[in-house]
């Protein structure tokens, strides 16, 4: 699902792509510590593909003790081009089979963005317990003669786990009203309207639709936000109903990312609204915008559906539209954030969504004897597999606290939190390869408010080139994409702020 015009994308990605093979031929594989031979900035324990483009996670949906991880894939390159589904499979969220590629371009035109449900009673009439996904059609013939209706949904259905699939005789089942960014369906079974209800994004606002059959499609209502000044194209919707932890208060949330320069540190990123739904109207009393996360890659992000325990999971993107096609890798272009758990919370009158690492995530954690520690831990010492680490403790600030993570070649990533105005800083500026991308380099500065505290506390999650940061158990996220040319292996924390309940862990390699 993407707005930008296609021959330029193409263009810039081809340029992108040799500047790329240029810069990364020289110790583009490398041994790890496990002496398992991996692509260099290829993560260890973050989902990608095993070749060339990724983009949105699509149709997550959970079915026969596995979760389904579609999304946006181009199996020609390495930048963006005709959208395909791809497919894998995992029983926990972390080790993760591909699969064979789901849905493909036809003649109504490329496969983007979208969702998929499990018909458990056969309300579509193509099968009991069918898996059906539920797409955008992007027609791009449509679209470079100028046409605005180039975007449409369709459906397809699967009787084997998504492993083969049949696209539905009659589609699409939702034709474009004239509006030129009509995409991205999230469909959900409500048990409260018995039928199913979707959201969809059209250019500015959310449009709601429901269906009995999942084949015709009714319109219920729109939502619009007063943004000043408007934050362009609105994408990836999900509408879902969460308990406000500690209570029998039930609340609905409404999730929307944003392309263009919107997010709070630039670039692309995704906003929530906490609101009331009534089975046709989504309203809020929210007068500004909150962020699932406040760093620059974790995009389109969407949650599963048909979870056990009615859990809300969510995986993002981690990428950012504005250098997206230029990261600096070679067989492959893309990774998922780490699967979250999101939980509603209520502080005074406001309401917020925090993002936690699902629970699984402690299984795939390696202790650290102290002989791999060298130096004064926690303070100053030198870890070799830094890199490829989990990092947890609460701190007591006097003043400011300061976080450096570095390397022989004195690249850096500094974290910085000031006690005097409640500010928290990532800095990426020297973190290593920054200069691939103009627009990469000036959102490498990144600021988030967290409030003035005497007590903070940190997870940190660093992989081969991601660093996922966690606040106050969730509260708030910040995550950022970062190419040091070599491993970070020492950590520095300032040590006129106290820690306590200090944890390393290394994090095993679980992807193929």
């Amino acid at each position: 699902m993407r707005h930008i015009v296609l021959i330029l994308m193409i263009l810039c990605g081809f340029i992108s792509c040799k500047q790329n093979e240029q810069n990364n031929t020289s110790n583009s594989i490398i041994p790890d510590s496990l002496g398992l031979e991996t692509e260099k900035f290829r993560p260890r324990f973050h989902f990608t593909p095993k070749a060339q483009w990724m983009n949105d996670p699509n149709g997550l949906v959970y079915a026969n003790s596995s979760y389904h991880l579609f999304y946006q894939y181009y199996p020609d390159s390495t930048v963006w081009g005709p959208m395909h589904w791809g497919h894998a499979i995992s029983k926990d969220l972390l080790h993760w089979k591909h699969r064979p590629v789901a849905l493909a371009p036809d003649s109504l035109g490329y496969i983007f963005s979208g969702s998929a449900v499990i018909d458990k009673q056969n309300t579509s009439g193509l099968g009991k317990n069918a898996m059906i996904a539920i797409f955008t059609y992007h027609d791009p013939e449509k679209e470079a003669d100028g046409a605005v209706d180039y975007q449409t949904q369709g459906i397809a259905y699967s009787h084997d786990d998504g492993e083969t699939w049949a696209k539905y005789d009659h589609n699409p089942v939702i034709k474009n009203p004239g509006i030129s960014d009509f995409r991205d369906p999230k469909v959900f079974w409500n048990a409260e309207t018995s039928s199913w209800q979707m959201a969809l994004v059209a250019k500015d606002h959310v449009e709601f639709y429901n269906s009995k059959d999942l084949k015709n499609w009714d319109k219920l209502s729109d939502f619009y936000f007063p943004d000043d000044p408007p934050l362009g194209v609105w994408e990836c919707p999900d509408l879902f109903k969460m308990n406000v932890e500690g209570s029998d208060e039930e609340r609905w949330v409404l999730i929307v990312s944003h392309g263009g320069n919107s997010a709070p540190n630039g670039g692309s990123g995704t906003r929530y609204f906490v609101g009331d739904f009534d089975g046709k109207k989504f309203v809020t009393d929210q007068k500004s915008s909150q962020w699932i996360d406040y760093g620059t890659d974790n995009y389109a992000g969407v949650t599963y559906n048909n979870t056990p325990n009615n859990k809300r999971l969510f995986i993002g993107w981690m990428s950012n539209w504005e250098y997206a096609q230029s990261t600096p890798t070679i067989r492959w272009r893309s990774a998922m954030t780490l699967p979250r758990e999101l939980k509603l919370i209520k502080k005074e009158d406001s309401y917020y969504v925090k993002s936690q690492l699902i629970d699984d995530f402690k299984s795939i954690l390696i202790p650290v004897s102290t002989d791999d520690i060298v130096g004064e831990r926690p303070y100053d010492f030198k870890f070799k597999d830094l890199q490829t680490s989990f990092i947890s403790f609460e701190a007591e600030i006097r003043d400011s606290l300061h976080i450096q993570f570095s390397n022989s070649k004195l690249e850096n990533l500094r974290i910085t939190y000031q006690k005097a105005n409640g500010i928290l800083t990532v800095d990426r500026r020297n973190s290593g390869l920054v200069d691939f991308n103009d627009k990469y380099e000036a959102m490498s500065f990144q600021r988030m408010s967290v409030g003035k505290t005497d007590y903070l506390s940190f997870q940190i999650v660093l992989d081969a080139s991601s660093i996922e940061l966690f606040i106050n158990n969730g509260d708030y996220v910040l995550t950022n994409q970062i190419f040091p040319s070599e491993p970070f292996t020492d950590l520095k924390i300032n040590n006129d702020a106290t820690l306590s309940n200090f944890e390393i862990k290394q994090v095993k390699k679980v992807l193929d």
